[in-house]
């Protein structure tokens, strides 16, 4: 069905080609998943398969793409668009209509099927990705992972032979994450489509898999062959090469079957978990007038969004004090007819990270914006740092609170890296260069000169976490931190948020990243239809959820470890 013969791309002013002499076949009714770290192709692959690249991106791509006997070269993408279906890391960027219903239309309609079978396939879709009760609403007004479902739906209705899908779960829940697999899964298998599809979270999808591609070795093989020799792999391979169980387990059942040792091994210990640090003094910096504050003419405006940041470190405080630094008390919030938030209570204090748990649209975002002040409360209180964050001055406010949106190119406006990085350093009143040192700690490999735009997914992540991160604010908000990092960069990230807790920076994530709220975490929220459910220590929440249990807590249960590396460290 696709066939790559001597591939490479390479994109203008690259000093090295993205793709190599890329030699594959990918048969039909299989589903190939892709994985690699950030920045190695996974992307450029792909959109070789939809034409996209080189027509949309350009650049040079040498060597032949042919799927279903059509050369990719020859034929754009609107000459393909009955045979592939594509979905990108940014489902809002593929939306042309207003609503849920007409989304899903859309591409029937361009194709010329007939109104009948248009309606059938609509409603269809309707029931497998539950998108039925959102049938009516307007996109703007969706979550980020309801918005994900609809823009994978957008693409199955027109029933291509072929689907190309880039971090398809990176913003669904873990259920609805096993809903939209299972679907792909009886696709290939019930029709015999052909699935390709690059992921970060194999935890959720390796299983699902027939063969896996590693790049940039361009190796393809069977799961268990690739994952034995993979440097990014699901915490259940890594606990079985912590085992030296052979062959690597790929399903949590897997390796409970084989746990039996290792849980006596670990009966009687007692996993560690992240320490609770005290609150410090912080050092002003800036302008030198005691304020933290840049001097006249510095920044870059006082009218400027929440979301971007003239940010400073606060002034000097004192290590002992007793309010917490968040403080929410029966907060309300509704959205038109919509009732976003009812009854929430959450307090934060210093040093202690919160990760904020649920389905999609039960309301995690929407506490997160009025949190920084986004949204004026419709009822309750909610107080960050003694100050009530809708009526506070925001060049006030943004001393004291940064928020990552889900949306990172929210934050990016400059024409290269180094530009946005200098700026940053400049608003926080930092020394040149800090920024770009954390892109470089969060994620190696990202060129100064390189326009955001042109950046993968989880580069442009990171760039954003490292542009807030340098003003090193008291309060810390992240929306879906993790999306579009590979283990390793995660792994960074969460070394790096360690540090800032322990010098008693607070830090809130809304995450559907069940592993980053294990390793992370000192306590999970979880929130549904806008109240909080669920507020408690790590383990005893997260261990007695199916939903929100990472892949060690679920392999070792009833025994309360959660990550690989306690396992490890008890060992």
């Amino acid at each position: 069905m696709i066939r790559f013969d001597n591939v490479s791309v390479t994109y203008e002013d690259a000093t090295a080609p993205t793709l190599r002499n890329v030699d594959l076949t990918v048969p039909e009714g299989e589903l190939v998943l892709l994985v690699g770290p950030s920045g190695v192709g996974k992307s450029t692959l792909l959109g070789a398969v939809s034409g996209l690249v080189p027509h949309f991106t350009g650049g040079t791509l040498t060597g032949r793409v042919t799927v279903d006997g059509r050369d990719t070269r020859t034929h754009p993408p609107r000459e393909l668009a009955d045979l592939v279906g594509t979905v990108g890391q940014d489902p809002s960027a593929h939306f042309v209509t207003d609503t849920v219903e007409d989304e899903l239309a859309y591409g029937m309609e361009s194709l010329g099927l007939p109104p009948a079978v248009m309606r059938r396939r609509v409603e269809e879709t309707l029931d497998l990705l539950g998108l039925s009760e959102l049938r009516d609403r307007p996109l703007a007004t969706l979550s980020g992972g309801q918005r994900q479902r609809v823009a994978i739906g957008s693409v199955l209705t027109p029933h291509p032979k072929v689907l190309v899908l880039d971090e398809p779960t990176s913003a669904l829940d873990p259920s609805a994450a096993e809903d939209v697999l299972a679907v792909l899964q009886r696709l290939v298998h019930d029709l015999g489509t052909t699935v390709l599809l690059a992921e970060h979270r194999l935890e959720r999808v390796v299983q699902y898999a027939d063969q896996v591609l590693l790049l940039p070795e361009a190796a393809l093989g069977r799961p268990a062959e690739i994952m034995a020799v993979s440097p990014v792999h699901p915490p259940v391979v890594a606990l079985g090469r912590l085992a030296g169980w052979s062959p690597l387990p790929l399903t949590v059942r897997d390796a409970r079957r084989r746990s039996g040792e290792l849980k006596r091994l670990l009966e009687g210990r007692v996993p560690a978990e992240p320490r609770h640090a005290a609150p410090p003094a912080f050092e002003a910096r800036g302008s030198g007038d005691g304020t933290g504050a840049p001097g006249p003419g510095k920044g870059r405006g006082a009218g400027l969004s929440l979301f971007r940041r003239r940010r400073t470190r606060p002034a000097a405080s004192t290590p002992a004090e007793p309010a917490p630094l968040v403080s929410a008390t029966a907060l309300g919030v509704r959205r038109g007819r919509v009732e976003a938030l009812r009854r929430v209570d959450l307090q934060v204090a210093p040093g202690e990270t919160i990760a904020l748990m649920g389905r999609n649209g039960a309301g995690k975002s929407t506490l997160l914006a009025a949190l920084v002040g986004m949204i004026a409360p419709t009822a309750g209180t909610v107080r960050i740092a003694g100050r009530t964050p809708h009526t506070t001055d925001p060049r006030e406010l943004i001393r004291q609170v940064g928020l990552v949106p889900q949306e990172p190119r929210d934050l990016l406006y400059a024409d290269t890296v180094s530009a946005e990085c200098a700026a940053a350093d400049e608003d926080a009143g930092a020394e040149p260069g800090t920024c770009r040192a954390l892109v470089e700690e969060l994620l190696p490999g990202v060129t100064a000169d390189t326009h955001p735009r042109d950046l993968s997914e989880g580069q442009r992540l990171a760039l954003a976490l490292a542009v807030v991160l340098t003003g090193r604010p008291p309060l810390l908000l992240l929306d879906e931190p993790t999306r579009g990092l590979d283990y390793a960069a995660k792994a960074r990230l969460v070394a790096h948020l360690r540090g800032l807790a322990a010098a008693g920076h607070a830090i809130v994530l809304a995450t559907h990243d069940v592993e980053l709220a294990a390793e992370l975490a000192h306590r999970v929220v979880i929130i549904a239809d806008g109240e909080v459910v669920a507020d408690g220590p790590t383990a005893e929440v997260v261990v007695s959820s199916p939903a929100f249990s990472p892949q060690v807590a679920k392999i070792l249960a009833p025994q309360r470890w959660l990550t690989v590396e306690q396992v490890e460290a008890a060992l």
